[in-house]
């Protein structure tokens, strides 16, 4: 979770290493880590991946 200024907030996925600040989830064996202080932005997120003629990629889906 990154602020981007006037357009909002941006979400990203990579790769990291476990630290002391993470809360860690487990989903069909794939360890999940969230900063506990970026939780409250994450949360009632729908993470999807979009596979089409027009784009192809994770997309995030915020309800709230």
């Amino acid at each position: 979770v990154k602020g981007s200024g006037c357009s909002g907030t941006s979400f990203f996925l990579g790769f990291d290493k476990q630290n002391e600040n993470d809360q860690v989830y487990e989903v069909d064996n794939l360890r999940i880590l969230i900063e506990k202080k970026h939780f409250l932005y994450l949360a009632g997120m729908k993470l999807d991946f979009i596979d089409n003629n027009n784009q192809r990629g994770f997309s995030f889906v915020n309800k709230n």
